[in-house]
């Protein structure tokens, strides 16, 4: 149900040892592909293997995706916020983001490669998990739910390459040296089907729900959600349907009431989580509050959102801001869908720990956007009001699935199969999402297949902004250079452009900010690590890319 065990607390530290010594592999030019063996002078294979402790320790180890400043891959706070930022919510104060989209990726990218080396340093322990497992001696059922769920890890890290990268190297052993630097590609949808029938077949063993002992551990639903991924980029409505059903069936979750406090570090366990990475203060922390606060709050205002994420957010009559007359020109952030309000700080509006944000030129504020290349906006979403400790100290869970997007995305593959949508299933989907009670926005009623694919896909972006998601969508839907190949905006700045001079601003008075030039045919891609190529002459590179 939620990675990275809070129940080993106790055994945490040497998970980690275990982790690093076994299982994250040298990064010399003979080991640069990580499905390297484990180095000479770690933790002996042959001598670790005895025991179901041993197995939980190196279980342990499979779910560790390291705290503190741990980032680029698809498990943790920084890795998985990135991928939003990517899609065009937003710019990151670096552009370390920004460069996979903004017409410059190249295959000597170091962020790439940190998302392609952290993926298969997870592979190579998983893989090293399952060869061992069996020689254990321990009850076959605890052990067959162990394995499971490393199954299920592997296969997220496998879709997620092929999904980004397409073919990449493929194994379920642990290679030696020579065969780490000699594995071609293998393609795509042959990785894509063997996803699939790991999780198809871990989400039968693995339990619905788990005691308060094994707070942590992937469950069922955790599997099928991963599943519902996978088949919902591959297009198989159908199933994918079908898959997010037993899921809903299940009983096992439910929305949170809450959207405003759902991200609170004292909200943290509740019913609306299927999948997270897990935190914990003073032993296992992480860092993003030090990226997401403002500086007047002693952050590093690290993100920036643009302008054209908060004009999706709907006004508070259901109608979108070229159709409500509810709709301010002059006072643009008012009459909004709260999340808007959840989501993003907006200057001299958004309160925080009882101080106002302000971004505005002139104001002498640490966050004035002509400080630092930002947009004028910060990210809401996220800050947690009750934390008053170190920012790079932080405890709070880090979502990956909930069950808004089991929803949603139900609707979604119901009715891309072609499948008959009425109003009772709008009001067990998407409109149970609309109406948390600190949201209350209108019931969607269109039954229109156009119309209702639109609105899915605006209530994907205003839900789950900065959680990782749209990159994922924008590419499935095929509109990721349609959405990246424009002038985005910020903040608001004036209500007379036409004789507006301090700034450049468009037609309505929003901050000129950033472009981004997606190359199409190209980036829809990630390019192969030059790195990797450089040991593994084997390795082909993607298309568009310097070969």
């Amino acid at each position: 149900m939620i990675t990275n065990i809070k129940q080993y607390r106790n055994i945490r530290s040497l998970a980690l040892k275990f982790c690093l010594f076994v299982f994250v592999l040298s990064n010399s030019a003979c080991s640069d592909d990580f499905f390297d063996k484990n180095p000479l002078d770690a933790v002996s294979d042959a001598t670790f293997w005895k025991s179901e402790s041993d197995a939980n320790l190196a279980l342990a180890g499979c779910y560790n995706n390291g705290g503190a400043w741990n980032g680029e891959d698809f498990w943790t706070a920084r890795g998985i916020i990135y991928l939003d930022f990517m899609a065009g919510f937003g710019s990151e104060k670096e552009l370390i983001p920004d460069r996979f989209t903004d017409g410059t990726l190249d295959p000597t990218n170091g962020t790439v490669r940190a998302y392609w080396n952290n993926s298969y340093r997870k592979i190579t322990a998983c893989n090293n998990f399952l060869s061992h497992i069996d020689g254990i001696v321990m009850d076959e059922n605890t052990k067959a739910i162990m394995k499971s769920e490393i199954r299920a890890i592997r296969a997220y890290q496998y879709f997620n390459l092929a999904f980004f990268f397409s073919d990449v190297p493929f194994t379920t052993k642990v290679l030696t040296i020579e065969e780490a630097n000699s594995i071609p590609r293998t393609p795509k949808t042959e990785i894509m089907d063997f996803v699939e029938k790991e999780l198809e077949e871990s989400a039968v063993i693995l339990p619905k729900t788990r005691p308060t002992t094994e707070d942590g551990r992937i469950t069922s639903g955790a599997a099928l959600a991963i599943l519902g991924r996978v088949q919902m980029a591959n297009k198989k409505w159908g199933p994918a349907a079908i898959t997010y059903k037993k899921i809903i069936d299940s009983q096992a979750y439910a929305l949170n009431a809450s959207f405003k406090t759902m991200f609170n570090a004292n909200n943290e366990i509740n019913k609306e989580f299927i999948l997270t990475t897990q935190y914990q203060e003073d032993v296992y922390g992480h860092v993003l509050p030090q990226y997401l606060y403002p500086e007047a709050y002693g952050g590093w205002h690290q993100f920036s959102p643009y302008n054209e994420l908060v004009k999706q957010y709907q006004c508070k009559d259901g109608l979108s801001i070229d159709q409500s007359p509810l709709f301010d020109p002059a006072n643009p952030y008012n009459n909004r869908d709260p999340r808007l309000d959840y989501t993003i700080m907006i200057s001299d509006r958004t309160v925080f720990q009882g101080k106002t944000f302000v971004s505005r030129p002139g104001s002498g504020s640490p966050d004035a956007f002509t400080r630092y290349n930002w947009s004028g906006y910060c990210i809401n979403k996220f800050m947690d009001p009750s934390f008053d400790g170190n920012l790079m100290n932080y405890g709070g869970n880090w979502s990956i699935i909930r069950y808004a997007e089991v929803l949603l995305s139900y609707l979604e593959s119901k009715l891309e199969a072609g499948e008959a949508i009425n109003q009772a299933l709008l009001d067990e989907t998407i409109n149970k999402v609309r109406s948390r009670a600190d949201v209350n926005m209108p019931a969607i009623t269109t039954t229109n297949t156009t119309e209702l694919r639109n609105k899915i896909r605006v209530e994907r972006e205003v839900e789950f902004a900065f959680e990782g998601l749209h990159y994922y969508d924008i590419l499935r839907w095929g509109v990721a250079a349609e959405k990246l190949n424009r002038q985005f905006t910020g903040m608001k700045l004036t209500n007379d452009p036409a004789n507006y001079t301090a700034f450049k601003v468009d037609q309505d008075g929003y901050l000129i900010y950033q472009k981004r030039n997606f190359v199409k045919g190209t980036n829809e891609l990630w390019p192969i690590p030059q790195a990797e190529r450089n040991v593994n002459t084997k390795l082909t590179q993607n298309t568009g890319y310097p070969n």
